[in-house]
């Protein structure tokens, strides 16, 4: 039986994408766990929309703000608050391909201290090299809440990694 061309066009897009989704998944999250899974919510939501969503200008701004939306959805239910409380172990279950300086792994910890909104800003604007006015698309806001958002969040990283204790 020949593959649906609707599902064969969704392999092809998606196939290039999955490692890229799930990095930025994590840097959104800090576990690798919960990136598996946010990534493959975020590419079921596409799936369902689909035959609208192929025709859209930036295919892949489209899908990380799926990924960013469902991310920032799940940290407000009260579930995620108590998740997020307990011993997660974040630094313990990094990837065995990279091995990561102790700078990534503050970097990575501290990036875990921000809140939902503060933390997508910084990632889509640094990680991401999204603009200003991408970003506020993206997180469904005004440039001036991107900027106060990423602002904030840059404080509090900067705050966060001169309070560590230099080796």
């Amino acid at each position: 039986m020949a593959e649906h061309q609707p599902d064969r066009d969704f392999v092809e897009f998606v196939s290039g994408r999955v490692l890229w989704l799930r990095r930025i998944a994590f840097l959104l999250c800090q576990d690798w766990h919960h990136a598996d899974d946010l990534a493959q919510t975020a590419l079921t939501k596409l799936y369902a929309v689909w035959p609208k969503a192929r025709s859209a200008d930036n295919l892949d701004a489209y899908l990380r703000t799926i990924l960013v939306n469902t991310y920032i959805n799940e940290t407000r239910r009260p579930l995620w608050r108590r998740l997020v409380t307990a011993d997660t172990g974040i630094l313990h279950d990094l990837p065995d391909r990279v091995h990561d300086s102790d700078t990534e792994l503050d970097l990575r910890a501290a990036l875990a201290e921000l809140p939902a909104r503060q933390r997508a800003a910084v990632v889509l604007r640094y990680y991401c090299d999204l603009s200003v006015e991408q970003t506020a698309v993206e997180l469904n806001c005004s440039p001036g809440t991107v900027k106060s958002q990423t602002a904030r969040g840059l404080a509090t990283l900067r705050r966060i990694l001169q309070a560590q204790p230099s080796l």
